[in-house]
């Protein structure tokens, strides 16, 4: 699995996969992800410091990504990452939380001692959509509360149950609140929820414009960050 690379297209940035303890919620429909998890403290030290010994500072901006959020991350890995931020004149961190961690963000950008964008794992504004269907566990009311806490939004696209409309006006959210946001085209896993290809080819066609955009990122394989499998 990658764990390290370089992002040089849009919002260029250093960005490392790490281990993480097993995610607080866990239960979203759509991820095993969280298999990448562990309960090994030793294990996930040793392979966060050999992955953290690539960063280089090249950018001046580092993105740390887990199985889940940064605050499930080992102390020590923390406390390695503040380190290489003051090491390696990091300017900038990109982590991300689950909405239940949005009061927690204060305290850790005080510790990191530098800016850090924030991102969040959204998935669609729908709420019945994301909660009763993909089981998020993030019940904020609308973009604008989630704007309040998080910098940047992760939304899913191409989904057997999502509409068009309901794209639509995600997309719309993300731009009108947003100056940041990524758009993952749903990649059939182990899971029971399974990819809709008419809907994928719509979004292809109709947001071919994003690939333009610098304040847009969009996956559409789950490795295009160069890290994962």
């Amino acid at each position: 699995m990658e764990r390290y690379n370089q992002i040089t297209n849009k919002n260029m940035r250093e960005i490392v996969l790490l281990k993480a303890h097993p995610c607080a919620w866990g239960k979203c429909r759509f991820c095993d992800y969280i298999l990448d998890n562990s309960k090994n403290k030793m294990e996930m030290l040793k392979l966060n410091h050999e992955v953290l010994s690539h960063v280089t500072g090249k950018f001046g901006v580092l993105e740390v990504i887990n199985s889940g959020s940064c605050f499930e991350l080992p102390r020590e890995t923390l406390a390695e990452i503040r380190s290489i931020v003051q090491k390696k004149h990091i300017r900038r961190l990109f982590f991300e939380a689950h909405w239940m961690y949005r009061n927690m963000l204060q305290k850790m950008r005080d510790y990191m001692g530098v800016p850090i964008t924030f991102k969040i794992g959204v998935e669609t504004f729908n709420n019945d959509f994301r909660e009763q269907y993909l089981n998020k566990n993030a019940d904020f009311s609308s973009a604008e509360e989630v704007a309040q806490y998080f910098d940047s939004p992760c939304l899913m696209v191409g989904i057997k149950g999502q509409t068009r409309e309901m794209i639509d006006y995600d997309i719309k959210m993300l731009k009108k609140y947003f100056q940041l946001g990524t758009i993952n085209v749903y990649t059939n896993n182990s899971t029971d929820v399974k990819r809709d290809e008419q809907l994928v080819s719509w979004f292809r066609k109709k947001y071919s414009c994003l690939d333009e955009d610098p304040s847009v990122e969009v996956l559409y394989e789950n490795t295009d960050f160069g890290v994962g499998d």
